[in-house]
């Protein structure tokens, strides 16, 4: 549902993702190409809406949060991304992440271990 959304309301979403949540003004301030403060409620209004949003009151006033669990949203962008880019191949797109940092931590150099024994236990 998300990739159908109309460009600004999924660049709000997408920051308030990033975000985890926030106050209308805390995504504004997030976004690269702000908003105005009016704006950017009535997009976070729509979005409540549609289900994908939603509102609780705070001390600072509104706080958003996205209402779908954040690793739903991440899985289901990152299976998009592998599709299009990537001829549905996970092992082509993981090697491209790879190639894009000069040296891993330790832990995760670990949690790729950890995830390519697990997928040898399923038989992937």
């Amino acid at each position: 549902m998300i990739e159908s959304l109309p460009r600004r309301e999924r660049e709000v979403f997408e920051t308030l993702c990033r975000l985890q949540k926030g106050t209308t003004s805390a995504v504004r301030a997030a976004m690269s190409d702000p908003l105005s403060d009016s704006a950017v409620r009535t997009l976070l209004t729509r979005l409540e809406t549609k289900g994908l949003v939603a509102r609780t009151p705070d001390e600072d006033g509104l706080v958003y949060r996205p209402s779908p669990r954040p690793e739903t949203i991440a899985a289901s962008a990152l299976r998009r991304t592998v599709d299009t880019f990537f001829a549905g191949s996970a092992a082509n797109a993981a090697t491209a992440l790879l190639g894009l940092t000069q040296k891993l931590k330790p832990e995760e150099l670990a949690a790729l271990e950890r995830a390519i024994d697990e997928a040898k236990e399923r038989g992937s």
